[in-house]
């Protein structure tokens, strides 16, 4: 299948490794020009190097930075298709035991910076009359966990701003959907499991690789996704079970 992808700018932002870093491999493999970001300019180097990406340096939980990132890339590589917005899972822990700063930084990099990020690229998207956003959430959204309060609430909130903007911008050639990682194979996995087994319980029989996540966002992100959006859509090997 032709995903319509050779030729298209595609910036993905937490890229240095990872989920982002994945998605990012696999744009590229389809012959998007792929812009990647990261707030660490040694780690976001040589992950471009490593896929044959563009670098920019980005801090999600800068706001005001959202904008520049966006018009560096337009000046670099062209007007922005392709929008993946990943950024990094915040701290786990007891539901109650975060501070109130703990809570308002999480929700800067969950919901802030993504639809600053948004802002930044939809006019001109609906202008051309193509787009592709994407936001990389969690199934905890679906099936909530006692130890990620803070992702499970404002991701979630994340994923009903994409819904409600997919609504909005549908008729303009633009998409918006979420996708959403069960335990994939990842350092942040490991570090939440420990010693851990992390593919307990998971129907599948194993935690899924990075590479199978990155193919259904590079769909997604594709000329023939044109008519799925305001979806989210679970890729955890059958682990959830909420409808």
């Amino acid at each position: 299948m032709d995903l319509g992808l050779r030729g298209r700018v595609a910036l993905v932002t937490g890229a240095s490794k990872g989920l982002g870093r994945g998605i990012a491999r696999g744009l590229a493999a389809e012959g998007a020009t792929v812009a990647v970001a990261s707030r660490s300019r040694e780690r976001i180097v040589a992950a471009a190097a490593d896929i044959g990406a563009t670098p920019f340096v980005f801090d999600a939980a800068d706001l005001d930075a959202a904008p520049g990132l966006v018009a560096d890339v337009h000046d670099r590589l062209g007007p922005i298709d392709v929008l993946v917005t990943n950024t990094g899972g915040p701290p786990g822990g007891e539901p109650l035991s975060f501070s109130r700063e703990q809570w308002e930084a999480a929700h800067r990099t969950l919901v802030l910076a993504p639809l600053a990020l948004i802002g930044a690229v939809l006019p001109d998207m609906r202008r051309r009359g193509w787009g592709r956003v994407l936001n990389v959430s969690s199934s905890t959204t679906r099936e909530p966990s006692p130890a990620l309060v803070l992702s499970n609430v404002y991701r979630s909130g994340t994923n009903a701003a994409f819904k409600t903007l997919a609504r909005q911008v549908a008729g303009d050639g633009v998409t918006l959907n979420s996708l959403l990682p069960g335990r994939i194979d990842t350092d942040r996995l490991r570090q939440l499991y420990g010693d851990g087994d992390a593919a307990a319980g998971i129907p599948a029989g194993r935690l899924g690789t990075v590479e199978e996540f990155a193919a259904a966002a590079v769909f997604l992100c594709s000329g023939p996704a044109s008519y799925v959006t305001g979806a989210t859509l679970t890729v955890d090997g059958g682990l959830t079970q909420g409808l």
